[in-house]
């Protein structure tokens, strides 16, 4: 199954990013794909970008509002929201484990032989803080003499944007190198800063700062598809702890926010079929009988 999982994240990563005539053309898709956000992270600004990033679209939405509510428009662009609502109601965060590109980038990184260290609990509330201030609240109420808001989680903080989409660009273009600045080193450090953190730790920027994994973790309770515990199959023997990517405890906290549904708990660590995984409540595949042996439960 993981397997199969890598394959729908490259194929994932493909599909957004499939204006592959960057090379010869030298900028970025201008298309009528751009009007579609891709469900995971996915710079707009990226070369072989087809789709639009939803956390970008929604900094323009939040950053045009007070513009377009003094002028008279009323056309808000909350298609954007409702996608993002969409994807987050069925998927949740499984759109970080299976279709976002950045994603893919971290666990790739973090295949690379290295000594690996544990990402601290408590850093986990940190992209709730850069969703709620760099996505909403500065572009909504920090305006230019226009009366419009920047997109500042992308113009200030976005790794998986420098990577993907600032170095191209000024391999592409080298006019651009003459406006590099403080602004593009700041933007250069924290996206080294991230790569080498993602070869120590798993996933440390989709578990400390990806406002758009924040936005899809608020539907952990109610999405559609999500993993499920049966407590009287479950041994409490923490196999689950270990596999897990992004430190989810899951025979402790089944409904977790930081879930990914990858589903190497249930594949690769629950030897009693405890775990399974459920679409709208029905579950998916066969249940093996009830009457499968269980360890003895470890010692709290």
């Amino acid at each position: 199954m993981e397997t199969v999982r890598r394959w729908v994240q490259v194929l994932s990563t493909l599909l957004v990013n499939g204006s592959w005539d960057f090379p010869v053309t030298r900028s970025i898709y201008q298309g009528p794909l751009k009007v579609l956000c891709a469900p995971g992270l996915n710079c707009y600004s990226c070369p072989a970008a087809t789709t639009s990033c939803p956390i970008g679209a929604l900094q323009q939405l939040f950053g045009g509002l007070r513009f377009a509510l003094e002028s008279g428009q009323f056309y808000f662009g909350l298609y954007v929201a409702g996608f993002m609502g969409v994807m987050g109601g069925i998927l949740g965060r499984a759109v970080c484990g299976w279709l976002c590109p950045f994603g893919l980038i971290q666990d790739l990184l973090h295949k690379i032989p290295s000594r690996k260290f544990a990402i601290p609990r408590g850093l986990r509330y940190l992209k709730y803080g850069f969703l709620l201030f760099f996505v909403i609240l500065f572009p909504l109420l920090i305006l230019d003499q226009f009366g419009a808001g920047e997109p500042w989680f992308c113009k200030y903080i976005c790794p998986a944007g420098t990577l993907t989409a600032g170095l191209p660009l000024l391999l592409m273009q080298p006019g651009l190198r003459q406006a590099i600045g403080l602004l593009f080193l700041n933007k250069f450090i924290i996206m080294v800063i991230f790569i080498a953190w993602s070869i120590y730790a798993s996933r440390p920027f989709c578990r400390t700062t990806c406002p758009l994994g924040a936005f899809y973790a608020l539907f952990a309770k109610v999405r559609l598809v999500k993993l499920r515990l049966d407590a009287s199959r479950c041994t409490n023997c923490k196999a689950c702890h270990q596999v897990c990517p992004m430190g989810v405890k899951f025979n402790e906290s089944p409904d977790d926010a930081e879930c990914i549904t990858c589903l190497a708990c249930m594949n690769q660590a629950c030897e009693f079929n405890a775990i399974s995984l459920e679409i709208g409540g029905v579950p998916v595949g066969g249940q093996p009988p009830a009457s499968a042996p269980k360890k003895a439960a470890l010692p709290q």
